[in-house]
């Protein structure tokens, strides 16, 4: 087991703890740029997907999973950006610019939503939030000047820096670059005042406000931050598909953002890759399992929502801290062996006297 003696403060904001970190995250990279060369054209695509949709969770997390905020109308945000990308893009803009522009004009679209939002929360803040969804949804498919309505909007080739993104492999490096960015913009901003007023505000926010911590402030910049990364997957959503419409963005689609935060592990980077990475692999599974299951079986519209459902109950039930808390159980283990004790990990029930009488 690792023991860390600080000495300064500049230890505290190091990006790798120790020199362990600092290997491991080495492979991973080594492995990460490896990989285009390793697998086929169709497993680089389901990597792609992987990337946006981390994208998309992390913005997910700062609201939900570091703030305590529930939103269950995010692929609204999705549509704001994935819509601003084809706009400007159809008009010329460059991919820098216009993916800049998408994530603003969520950003934007997100403090008009999290100001209202100020006056309600739990239940009443979900409501509110899928009822964004829903004026989204339907304003998209009525703008159809802008949006192209339910016929949908086609992108054309993209280039970034005058280089054509043609291939799935240079889609890939894009993706990559934007997700690494983002991990790294999202885990400074957990360090700094900010990132810890969010944490608070999720932990006690009777306790945060009493700290000073001025709650309207905090809550809209955490509607502002998730919308605006979420805008930038948006923006890359667009130019994977190609083609864009209504139907991809809809309520089912927040209810799937959710299922990858709970899967992953609420409340942490790691969990939101872990979650998007499931949901992409056993997607891909259930399609190859369903050639070996009776037609009855296979042949089912429903067979993947309730193979997904399934997963979530035992992830609630069984595993309520994700993959993640997965993972930090088993590496837990291999550094208290022999004194591992089970019960490490058991959520304890306690309360502060005021959040029991509010």
């Amino acid at each position: 087991m690792r023991f860390l003696f600080k000495t300064d403060y500049q230890q505290d904001i190091r990006l790798f703890k120790h020199g362990g970190q600092a290997f491991w995250y080495s492979a991973l990279a080594v492995a990460l740029l490896a990989a285009p060369w390793l697998l086929s054209d169709y497993w680089i695509s389901q990597l792609v997907f992987i990337w946006i949709y981390s994208i998309v969770s992390l913005g997910l997390m700062i609201l939900v999973g570091f703030t305590g905020q529930v939103s269950i109308g995010h692929a609204a945000f999705l549509a704001m950006g994935a819509y601003t990308e084809a706009y400007l893009h159809a008009h010329g803009w460059p991919f820098v610019l216009s993916l800049g522009f998408s994530a603003l004009v969520a950003g934007v679209t997100g403090i008009i939503v999290g100001l209202p939002a100020l006056r309600v929360k739990g239940m009443y803040l979900a409501i509110a939030t899928m009822a964004f969804g829903f004026i989204v949804e339907e304003g998209v498919a009525r703008a159809e000047h802008i949006t192209g309505g339910n016929a949908g909007k086609m992108l054309g080739a993209l280039e970034v820096f005058g280089i054509p993104i043609d291939s799935e492999l240079r889609m890939y490096f894009l993706t990559l670059i934007v997700l690494a960015l983002v991990v790294l913009g999202v885990m400074n901003l957990m360090r700094s005042p900010t990132g810890r007023a969010f944490v608070a505000i999720r932990d006690s926010e009777i306790s945060a406000q009493s700290m000073g911590i001025n709650l309207a402030r905090y809550k809209t910049t955490a509607f502002a931050l998730s919308a605006a990364i979420t805008g930038l997957a948006g923006a890359l959503y667009a130019h994977k598909l190609r083609f864009i419409s209504p139907e991809q963005f809809t309520f089912l689609q927040s209810i799937e953002l959710l299922i990858i935060l709970v899967v992953g592990g609420v409340g942490s980077i790691y969990g939101a890759i872990f979650g998007a990475a499931f949901w992409i692999v056993v997607q891909q599974l259930i399609v190859l399992a369903k050639d070996w299951l009776p037609p009855g079986i296979g042949q089912q519209t429903g067979l993947q929502p309730t193979i997904f459902g399934l997963i979530l109950v035992a992830f609630v039930l069984f595993e309520p801290m994700g993959l993640y808390g997965r993972w930090l159980k088993i590496r837990t283990f291999f550094q208290l062996f022999p004194f591992y004790r089970k019960g490490l990990f058991r959520r304890q029930k306690s309360y502060m006297k005021s959040e029991r009488l509010k």
